[in-house]
């Protein structure tokens, strides 16, 4: 299949070596240009780690070109680029072809299937609940991949596509997926605004000094109690919609095919036995500045919506916004039209 990928970072990158490895043309559109500048003059994509060699991915000059010609388009970029592309997209968009979402953030799906539906376009909209892979840039035309993921759940909008979903998902990736119920479990499946912000958080100084620190080594018993009890306030609310989601624990121990234990003792087992995965040496970085708004901020104002307290996600929105000295909810372009168009617990739930 030709998969045009909206995007040009690190999980773009890794997913263009990964699908053209599976056989599959891969077509990758920067919005800037910038982050396949070098690989537009002719260079390889190179790719190490879980996938080791050269691919020779399509650029595409616009979104236009990207999109004509793909049975897919898979948008793999930060959530803060998300509108951007989906703004380019619907007006290109045919029925014939399928968006894959990786991963869902901000409940961008239902905003997409929206924009469709005032051209009239009905297509499968298949949401992630995380990227299939784990990887960063290494170079202007590198990239390190640092897992492949053995399971990922994924949800299709319209419903009653879902199958057809799930079996294009496995034709590109593998049969490493399962079908939950709605869009909304996908979104509530998603714990790395959770693990982001309790290792962030409790790393800052770290971040902010550039130093180089292991994730594994440094979720300590402390940190792991911090993001059991983030995660307890994401289990309530997705008890509250009537939406069943794995728990941390249980996301790690399927994801790095450890025993389900706490936190603290899973990152141990992990240091001791997978390469080090350095955290990031900026704080100008996903970790905060994508998954605040885009991850936490969501979450809180479901909580409001449905009557469940999230004071631990509250907190990381006021705390996080201060160490940045700016208004970090402010920074989601998405939900705010979402809540002004009245999004409903029906529709949550479709």
């Amino acid at each position: 299949m030709r998969v045009a990928i909206m995007g040009a970072g690190a999980v773009a990158f890794a997913s263009a070596a990964f699908l053209i490895e599976r056989g599959h043309e891969a077509v990758l559109w920067s919005p800037s240009g910038k982050s396949t500048a070098a690989l537009a003059t002719g260079q390889p994509l190179l790719s190490q780690g879980k996938i080791s060699g050269e691919f020779r991915p399509v650029v595409a000059a616009s979104c236009e070109a990207a999109l004509a010609g793909a049975d897919v388009v898979l948008i793999a970029l930060p959530a803060n680029g998300h509108k951007l592309v989906m703004d380019a997209m619907v007006p290109l968009l045919t029925p014939g072809q399928a968006v894959v979402i990786s991963s869902h953030a901000s409940l961008g799906g239902f905003y997409l299937a929206q924009r469709l539906k005032e051209r009239g376009v009905e297509l499968p909209i298949i949401a992630l609940s995380t990227t299939v892979l784990r990887a960063r840039r290494i170079g202007e035309t590198e990239v390190k991949i640092a897992t492949i993921r053995s399971k990922v759940d994924l949800a299709t909008l319209p419903k009653r596509l879902g199958e057809a979903g799930l079996e294009l998902c496995n034709a590109l990736f593998g049969e490493r997926f399962r079908q939950v119920d709605s869009l909304l479990a996908v979104a509530l499946s998603n714990v790395n605004p959770q693990s982001h912000m309790a290792l962030a958080l409790c790393n800052f100084t770290r971040m902010e000094q550039a130093e180089a620190w292991g994730q594994s080594e440094h979720m300590t018993a402390s940190v792991g109690r911090l993001l059991e009890a983030i995660d307890a306030e994401r289990l309530a609310l997705a008890s509250a919609f009537g939406v069943t989601v794995r728990t941390m624990r249980e996301h790690y121990s399927l994801t790095y095919g450890v025993p389900d234990a706490p936190l603290s003792e899973t990152a141990r087992m992990l240091a001791e036995t997978q390469p080090v995965t350095l955290g990031p040496a900026t704080i100008d970085t996903r970790y905060t500045l994508e998954d605040v708004p885009f991850g936490l901020l969501p979450l809180s104002e479901l909580g409001r919506m449905a009557g469940v307290p999230m004071p631990l996600h509250a907190a990381g929105l006021a705390i996080f916004s201060a160490l940045y000295g700016r208004e970090l909810t402010a920074e989601n372009d998405i939900l705010p039209l979402m809540m002004a168009a009245g999004l409903s617990r029906e529709q949550l739930s479709a």
